[in-house]
């Protein structure tokens, strides 16, 4: 992983969120910054698509760009270099196959991989090895230094069982020194053994080449010298046609670092089970059971930080310094989309285009500088920006408390001015008190157990929380006798005001209690209402299934009804819709009860079912009611008051039967709606009817009735087909329908 500027290392240092980058660094592919430059919003679309894919790790590589600028230079690349770049091809057009889909389908399809990385892949096996059979040539040489090498190891071996030799042989082994094939012998030898002395051991023992083989290791090098030649002239054509795609080979470079970064992110929160969460174009700071990477059994914290400055006090060693840095932590993992364990359902984070973190003792021998007036420096850069997030540790540190807390209000305010957000920890009761009355400043307490009396490294917010400094320093081992004697010179008047700090404190762990229990009456609510909605979906589902029962044998009733009347018998007709409602399935409707009976009056505008009308006559359960010139005898209980008369339709179409033509309807016009009301009506009357074919009037004009007719047509289940009428019935401005 490349070196992070100073300012970040700093930052992430000062977080102790060091080890967290390098455990992400250990997931890239290849050495490069942690930080993203561009779009933050478009990098996280396209990590959260790949997200959902199935995918492998890309292979481990190197940085392109010395490659890059060989290849500019035409310069020859070696075997190694020419492999990193098939590598990522490689892994590219496999990421292809799989097909993935959405912004990553598209992503892939723009990377057009040209046809010689093909050709130069298959010259190459799976860990980078140059495939000799490939070349005839290539492949005789390497058999013919395999040949070689076994001539070579087999005359060493019989020098080995050599009489004269034996004394002088430390081992029968064939040693490499300096990759040269040699045996290892005692001094004297050479009265036995001619050969070359290439070095010797720290015992006085020495690596010889006998000359018995020289000439074979000659030939060694004479056929190794042939291969290299023959290989470089692969490389120099590889090279040499690669210097040509260099703008595509950069291309891919630039996308493979993005896309590192990328499945970086993705595989390393898969498996440490952690979240992304991006910066909102806000400053508001959400945090629902978040925690720290550096802390090996975290407790979760959840906090709502909307205004401007917030300020933890409470008891020492509480975790209010831990509590700042998990603040800005999580801000700086969000900024820089850096996976971290939080609920990212619940959790907000807006975006800051600074972090500043003010928690080390700015005093050390080096810069002779008292710790205050190292605080004072470090405020003083603070007034240089804006619209950052700032995170003060002990803001009283190393001054008088009274004085501070006038001044660090006074600077605190200018600061919340010029539009930073920031967050202290302090244990100045006064400078908590002088801010606290601020609408845009937040408290939040450490909590401290009475009774095992530790702190519980939980947080109250909204209250001023007391330091607990006797209770500390007895539970580190100061004498009690001591502290007895500082709560004495400590003085009543405080702690009075400690008193009043605890009765606040326990008003308020009393509210979270009552919290708790209405969270956990409203989730039971809340699993009442998943059931009920669910029994509401099974009950739509059991009533779909009951209409379509219905819808067949109603469609049954009707193809009945279709037989009779094509006969034209009206007895026929009258025998056959009596067996069709027979075959209707008889439908109990449930009575619902009514508190009191609704009563209505004769010439009262009434409403039944999606028909208006007026009351004609009444009895003691039914109504006659006249609807659209048509009178009905309906039961009271389907009717419902109406408060407006009916509206009188006037017909804007005829139905005309002729015997030699068949039925006839007319829609010029009409819009596409009424068009639909009234072929839906026409053609269940041509059906009662009895006829097969009916024809349409619609007109030519813009087209849209026609397009509106046709659409009907075509969905309507009745109609089996259709087609325009011919010249003298209208042409293209009617339909022939069959049904």
């Amino acid at each position: 992983m490349e070196k992070l500027s100073d300012s970040l290392v700093q930052l992430f240092g000062k977080l102790d969120l060091l080890p967290h980058i390098q455990r992400l660094a250990s997931f890239f592919s290849r050495p490069q910054t942690i930080v993203m430059e561009g779009d933050q919003e478009r990098h996280f679309r396209f990590i959260e698509a790949l997200d959902g894919l199935e995918f492998n790790a890309p292979p481990k590589t190197i940085a392109w760009e010395g490659i890059i600028n060989h290849l500019k230079k035409q310069g020859i690349l070696r075997f190694e270099e020419l492999f990193e770049l098939i590598k990522v091809v490689r892994y590219f057009r496999t990421l292809r196959h799989t097909q993935p889909t959405g912004l990553i389908g598209e992503w892939m399809q723009t990377i057009q991989i040209p046809e010689f990385f093909t050709e130069m892949d298959g010259y190459f096996d799976g860990v980078g090895n140059f495939l000799e059979s490939k070349d005839e040539e290539i492949a005789r040489l390497s058999q013919r230094i395999k040949s070689i090498k076994g001539e070579i190891h087999e005359a060493l071996k019989r020098l080995f069982f050599t009489q004269k030799l034996s004394p002088y042989l430390v081992d029968t082994q064939v040693h490499y020194f300096n990759d040269e094939e040699c045996v290892l012998v005692r001094g004297g030898f050479n009265h036995v053994l001619k050969g070359s002395i290439i070095g010797r051991t720290g015992g006085g023992f020495f690596y010889v080449v006998p000359d018995s083989i020289t000439r074979s290791k000659e030939q060694l090098r004479h056929v190794y010298q042939e291969k290299e030649a023959k290989l470089y002239e692969y490389a120099k054509h590889f090279s040499t046609k690669l210097s040509t795609l260099v703008p595509f080979i950069t291309f891919v470079n630039r996308e493979f670092e993005r896309f590192d970064h990328y499945q970086a992110r993705v595989l390393f929160a898969k498996a440490q089970d952690l979240a992304l969460i991006k910066a909102q174009p806000n400053q508001h700071i959400l945090l629902e059971e978040f925690s720290h990477p550096a802390l090996l059994k975290p407790k979760p914290i959840s906090l709502a930080f909307r205004g401007n400055l917030l300020m933890i006090t409470g008891v020492n060693a509480g975790g209010k310094t831990m509590m700042l840095k998990s603040i800005l932590s999580a801000c700086a993992m969000a900024k820089y989309l850096i996976p971290m364990k939080i609920n990212p359902h619940k959790s907000r984070i807006g975006h800051f285009k600074r972090l500043e973190a003010v928690i080390d003792d700015p005093q050390n021998v080096s810069n002779d500088i008292s710790t205050f007036a190292g605080r004072m420096v470090q405020f003083s850069h603070l007034f240089d920006h804006k619209l950052s997030l700032v995170g003060v540790d002990e803001i009283e540190l190393g001054t008088d408390s009274d004085e501070a807390a006038a001044l660090f209000a006074v600077v605190l305010d200018e600061l919340i001015k010029r539009g930073q957000k920031i967050v202290v920890t302090t244990h100045h009761k006064r400078l908590a008190a002088l801010m606290a009355d601020r609408e845009d400043v937040e408290l939040l307490a450490a909590i401290y157990d009475e009774e095992r009396r530790l702190p519980t490294y939980e947080f109250l917010q909204g209250i001023i929380g007391k330091s607990y400094a006797f209770e500390t320093a007895s539970r580190y081992g100061i004498p009690q006798a001591l502290i007895t004697k500082a709560k004495t010179v400590y003085g009543d008047n405080h702690e009075k005001l400690n008193i009043l700090i605890e009765r606040g404190s326990e008003m308020e762990r009393a509210l979270k209690h009552k919290n708790k229990e209405v969270d956990t009456r409203l989730e039971s609510l809340k699993l009442q209402e998943q059931e009920l909605r669910e029994s509401k979906e099974n009950l739509h589902s059991a009533l779909a299934h009951e209409k379509n029962r219905l819808r067949s044998e109603y469609d049954r009733a009707i193809a009945a009804a279709k037989e009779a009347a094509r006969g034209l018998d009206q007895a026929a007709i009258h025998r056959e819709l009596n067996r069709a409602q027979a075959k209707l399935p008889k439908v109990e409707v449930p009575k619902i009860a009514q508190s009191e009976p609704r009563v209505y009056t004769i010439g009262q505008a009434i409403k039944y079912r999606s028909q208006r009308g007026t009351i004609a006559s009444l009895t003691a359960k039914e109504a006659m009611i006249e609807v659209e010139g048509m009178r009905l005898r309906v039961k009271l209980t389907e009717l419902k008051p109406s408060g407006n008369l009916p509206k009188v339709v006037k017909p804007t179409h005829t139905t005309k039967i002729d015997q030699k033509s068949g039925l006839k309807l007319d829609l010029h016009g009409l819009r596409g709606e009424e068009a639909c009301e009234k072929m839906d009506k026409f053609l269940s009357d041509a059906l009662l009817q009895g006829f097969d074919e009916v024809i349409i009037y619609h007109g030519i004009g813009t087209g849209k009735l026609s397009y509106a007719v046709k659409e009907f047509l075509k969905i309507h289940p009745s109609v089996k087909s259709f087609t325009d009428a011919p010249q003298h019935l209208g042409g293209f401005g009617a339909k022939i329908v069959r049904l």
